[in-house]
């Protein structure tokens, strides 16, 4: 057994460091003396070490706990490694996609100084047509991951391009978002909603390019239709006219998108409600 100075030395951990473990509860001594000390021995030597090569892994706390509690020998610390190397390459390509993202934004960057592109503002009348539809709460980006499922329930009945309906008045990271394929007549299918939806005035434009610049067009939308008093209500409605496949994603500049908002005329007040 070792005293706590003795067990410091042997495993070039500080005795600070051995007490923060022990509150950690991943390294516990495995016996007091009479007196309180801490006493460790060769098992406690041997966690001592895997913790230490886990700290200079770059693992956290949490990490090492949960690893230690799964941990059966060197077969299993290899799959903790690999896992662990496996989130440094993500982060990495995380951090270069962002290096790529700052280099564009400086001065004389590809992104530096771009022209945005100039939208076409229509007054569209929508009529009623019958959809597949799911509805769900998530990331924008999850809406790839219905699409599938909707074009199978529709099958030859599915007809025209794929839109979503967006609930929420903000941008919110858990939106409110109903994917629809339009469809000749009803479908039955379990899991997918088949219904008619009601026909509506809207304002709309094309926005050509990819996802993360949508906000310019839903800008030139709301301008454009407070210019002509028209309140937008929602939900507004993306129409996927050309977009990413279901297997590959392709070039994003290629992209066209339709945005459309739903309007109706604006309440002025008169001059005898003013007054």
């Amino acid at each position: 057994m070792y005293k706590i100075g003795e067990f410091s030395k042997i495993t070039s951990l500080t005795i600070k460091a051995l007490r923060y473990y022990e509150e950690q509860e991943i390294l516990c001594p495995s016996e007091r003396d009479k007196n309180g000390y801490r006493l460790y021995n060769d098992q406690d030597y041997e966690r001592a070490r895997l913790i230490a090569l886990l700290r200079g892994l770059d693992f956290s706390i949490m990490e090492i706990r949960d690893v230690i509690s799964n941990y059966g020998g060197e077969e299993d610390l290899s799959y903790f490694l690999k896992e662990k190397q496996a989130q440094i390459l993500e982060r990495i390509a995380g951090e270069k996609a962002l290096l790529k993202k700052l280099e564009e934004s400086l001065p004389g960057g590809s992104a530096a100084g771009i022209i945005r592109q100039e939208y076409d503002i229509v007054i569209k009348e929508i009529e009623e047509m019958i959809v597949v539809s799911t509805r769900f709460r998530g990331a924008y980006s999850d809406v790839g991951k219905y699409i599938g499922s909707l074009y199978k329930a529709a099958g030859n009945k599915s007809f025209g391009c794929p839109f979503s309906l967006y609930y929420d008045e903000e941008y919110r990271e858990d939106a409110d978002v109903e994917l629809c394929v339009p469809v000749k007549g009803m479908v039955q299918a379990s899991g997918i909603s088949c219904r008619k939806l009601p026909g509506c005035r809207t304002i709309s434009t094309i926005h050509k390019g990819g996802y993360d610049e949508l906000g310019f067009a839903y800008k030139a939308l709301l301008d454009a239709a407070y210019e002509r008093n028209l309140q937008p209500v929602s939900p507004s409605r993306e129409i996927y006219r050309k977009g990413p496949g279901l297997i590959f994603r392709g070039n994003p500049s290629n992209y066209v998108t339709e945005l459309m908002i739903p309007v109706r005329e604006m309440d002025i007040p008169t001059q005898e409600q003013k007054g």
